[in-house]
Parts: C-alpha cells; structure tokens; sequence
C-alpha cells in the first residue's frame, strides 16, 4: 500500500503532548480518528487490526493515546468522560490543521468508554461525517445522544449482554441516522475467530457509504 504520510506524531493539547500514529493512502481522501477505551492506548490490536483494514480501504488512520502515561497510572481518568472527549475534540482540530491532512472529511470510531467520549466530541464539531462504535459504552453519555446527528453505527458482540443493553437503550434514544449489529457469537473484545475481521468489514463499510472518500 502507497501512502504520502505514514509516521509516528505527537499532539499538543493544552499544555501536553499524546502520541499517535497518522497513516494516509496515497488515494486517501478521509481520516478515521481512533478514540480508544479504558486502560487502552493507540497499541490496541484490536484497534490496530480495523486500522489496517481501512488502510486498504483507501481511508487514513490516527490513532493516539487520550491520556499520557503518567494520567493514565490513574484509574479513575480512564473513565473521565468529559476529559476524554476534550482530548478527541482538541486532537481532531489538531489533526485539520495538519498539512497532509487538510481538507480531508473526517469519522469517528470508538471502542468501549472511547465511544462515549466520540458520540460527545461530534455534537462539538459539526464537520465530521460519521462515527462508529465497537462494544461501545454510549449509555456514559446518554443524555447528549439526542443530540448525536452523524449517521452512527453500533456494533456488539451477541455474548456482550449487559452491553447489549446499553446499546439498544442508546440507539432509541438516537434521532440520527442509525444501525445497530449485533455480532453473533461475539464477546466484549472480539476475541473470537473471525469477529475482527466482521468488525472491520462493517465499520469500512459504514464510512464507505457516509464519508467521502477517494475511489480506488
């Protein structure tokens, strides 16, 4: 796969830096953001492996570390929700001003609390064209959902059954263009043979249809 931008970043937000990973296709003519989840970095396989999927979808990647190693030896910031879709705003302005990346359409995919914190961080930036969700926590930001207005995608394991439930709540209180999948056989993580790989196609599949991208 050619790409015109593939490097290890670092972010400045509010004083910090968080270190990242951005990948363009030389084709690429959109960015999918990663916000991870709890006790999680920008190292997630199983982020990494959906990364890639998309890499040779023609779609660039970033995925970055919303707490540095420091805050995130604390527990309780791994579930600072406000906190972390601060880090995701400030990254994604962060991320436009980039030169290989400017006037690139932008989505979202969030992983478990890191979901939460994406349905959140859209409501405050108008420009990004879709989000996906892979067991995500969207019931950690329920009462901003109504707000929620880019066509969203929800995937869960069928074995997640708690958040299972937190994904029917959050998609009947949606009033944007939504789906829900349930993947069958599928725990929290995807750790089965073979759901990965359904992840990836669904989530490739959902930006393909929502955010304008290159042909290849």
């Amino acid at each position: 796969m050619e790409t015109r931008f593939h490097n290890d970043i670092s972010i400045p937000v509010n004083g910090i830096r968080l270190r990242g990973e951005l990948c363009v296709p030389i084709k690429a003519s959109s960015i999918v953001v990663f916000s991870h989840g709890s006790g999680s970095s920008r190292m997630s396989p199983r982020n990494r492996q959906v990364a890639l999927y998309l890499q040779k979808r023609n779609f660039g990647t970033l995925l970055f570390d919303l707490l540095t190693p420091e805050e995130d030896h604390n527990y309780h910031n791994r579930f600072a929700i406000d906190l972390l879709h601060e880090r995701l705003v400030q990254a994604t302005i962060w991320l436009q001003n980039f030169p290989v990346a400017r006037d690139t359409a932008i989505g979202f995919f969030g992983a478990s609390t890191g979901a939460a914190s994406a349905l959140k961080a859209v409501i405050d930036l108008p420009y990004i064209y879709a989000l996906v969700s892979r067991g995500g926590r969207p019931d950690l930001a329920m009462h901003d959902l109504p707000m929620v207005n880019v066509p969203t995608l929800l995937i869960v394991g069928s074995e997640d059954e708690q958040v299972v439930q937190y994904n029917r709540m959050a998609y009947q209180v949606l009033n944007c263009e939504k789906k829900l999948e349930i993947v069958d056989g599928a725990t929290h993580l995807f750790e089965e043979p073979g759901k990965m790989e359904i992840v990836s196609e669904l989530a490739a599949d959902w930006f393909n249809q929502h955010v304008p991208k290159a042909s290849a």
